[in-house]
């Protein structure tokens, strides 16, 4: 069954993430000292504005992805270099992308998967590392809206029976 293998979260526009084993997430806003929840993301002010409450990616992804890039000869991306929030382990990016449109849940707590994490330049930017935009193709993870307050931790399943 699919679970939290990592959480990330930046107080800051930029800064490093940094690893936690649990985080509060609140309805309407997001984790809880994460820099989108605080409403200073870099793109916070997207227009037309987004739900960014919290991302996932699944670790099948990032595995994927840095095996092209090792064969390459390229430098890889570790889980926290590709600032998404949560990453999933025991579920492939094609199934976590597939849920998109559809609630589940970690641990108690019920979100909303809103749309695809589309990569961007920010992750090989901040890391000084190049092709992050081509590796993680298809392989970015989704966008979730929180739909209950509560705490997750590292550990918690992902829970794919509420799909709506």
């Amino acid at each position: 069954m699919p679970k939290i293998h990592s959480i990330y979260i930046a107080s800051q526009a930029g800064e490093p993430m940094r690893k936690k084993e649990r985080v509060r997430l609140s309805t309407g806003a997001g984790i809880e000292g994460d820099r989108y929840a605080l409403g200073i993301g870099a793109f916070s002010g997207s227009v037309p504005p987004k739900i960014r409450d919290v991302s996932l990616i699944a670790l099948a992804a990032i595995e994927a992805a840095n095996l092209e890039l090792e064969t390459s000869g390229l430098k890889t991306f570790p889980a926290i270099e590709t600032r998404r929030n949560i990453v999933i382990e025991g579920m492939s990016s094609e199934s976590l992308n597939q849920l998109v449109g559809k609630e589940f849940s970690l641990g108690s707590i019920r979100l909303k998967a809103t749309e695809l994490c589309t990569p961007c330049e920010r992750p090989a930017s901040l890391s000084e590392k190049t092709q992050f935009i081509s590796a993680f193709d298809n392989r970015g993870g989704i966008r979730a809206q929180i739909l209950d307050s509560g705490e997750i931790r590292v550990g918690d399943q992902l829970n794919e029976t509420l799909i709506a």
